[in-house]
């Protein structure tokens, strides 16, 4: 019998336990490819495990974890086709009211994670001629009041990718970027739970600055987890540029991505305040 490339060959997800990590973990699977899913409890990894899906307890923090996760490549033998950097947090406050170790948190998720982690298989990625998937934001390219920190840790993921696919180019490794808009996953809800949190630590004077912003962009978030691209469809995207022969730089995910990062990059920079603004002030609580 013979035995098709995919099923000789291994894509790692991490950021698997939920949302489009776990729909890409499955898309990649039905499609005949053999995925290595990063997540960060057992119980995620049992509703996850299938002939195709192997989880993996990994917290991208963990540089214990990242090793032990490029061991396991090695042992196994089989060439990593593509690493998918789906892992990531939300945390959204407004820059005089987020502590610095939220900051912190943010950049240690979404960025100096990703780092890691690819620095650790590249290697592995080297010697098959494999793919870099980051997954960035449609936060990666515009940057909302409150999403200092989020769109911070993107447009740095974004930058080094664009670095990364310059590096790696001559050597058979190409690195595709994905930009989701709004998707409907179980991150927008934590950051919402996270948000809420952090409003109500506001002093009073904050609250005055802030306290309008911060109801409506709850407010934004939750026309997300209602009207947002389900994680099944998104996972369609994020499996085509990991698999794709020739694979685009950048792939939007959902109509407001396209839009919007089409907006970025022609509108000036006060017309694009203008256009942000608008589409908050219906959100404000009433006065």
């Amino acid at each position: 019998m013979t035995t098709s490339p995919e099923s000789r060959s291994l894509i790692v997800v991490t950021g698997a336990s939920t949302g489009m990590g776990a729909a890409t973990a499955r898309e990649l699977a039905a499609r005949g490819h053999h995925v290595l899913a990063g997540v960060r409890r057992e119980a995620d990894g049992a509703e996850l495990a299938s002939d195709r899906i192997r989880p993996v307890i990994l917290d991208i923090t963990s540089s214990d974890q990242i090793a032990d996760l490029a061991s396991l490549i090695e042992a196994d033998g089989r060439p990593l086709r593509a690493l998918v950097n789906n892992a990531g947090i939300a945390v959204n406050a407004p820059v005089e009211v987020l502590p610095i170790a939220e900051w912190r948190r943010q950049f240690d998720v979404n960025f100096f994670g990703h780092i890691e982690v690819t620095q650790a298989l590249l290697p592995a990625l080297l010697r098959s001629r494999g793919r870099v998937v980051m997954m960035s934001s449609l936060g990666g390219r515009l940057a909302q009041p409150t999403y200092g920190a989020y769109s911070g840790s993107k447009f740095a993921l974004e930058a080094v990718s664009d670095s990364l696919r310059r590096e790696l180019a001559p050597h058979g490794v190409t690195v595709a970027i994905v930009e989701p808009g709004a998707v409907r996953t179980e991150m927008v809800g934590r950051g919402g739970v996270t948000a809420r949190r952090l409003s109500a630590g506001m002093t009073p004077e904050q609250d005055r600055r802030y306290g309008g912003l911060m109801h409506a962009i709850l407010a934004q978030s939750e026309g997300f987890l209602r009207d947002g691209v389900d994680a099944s469809a998104a996972a369609k995207t994020i499996a085509d540029a990991a698999t794709s022969r020739r694979p685009k730089t950048r792939y939007t995910i959902g109509r407001d991505a396209a839009l919007l990062t089409r907006l970025a990059r022609i509108l000036p920079d006060r017309t694009l305040d203008r256009v942000l603004a608008s589409a908050l002030r219906p959100l404000h609580p009433e006065r």
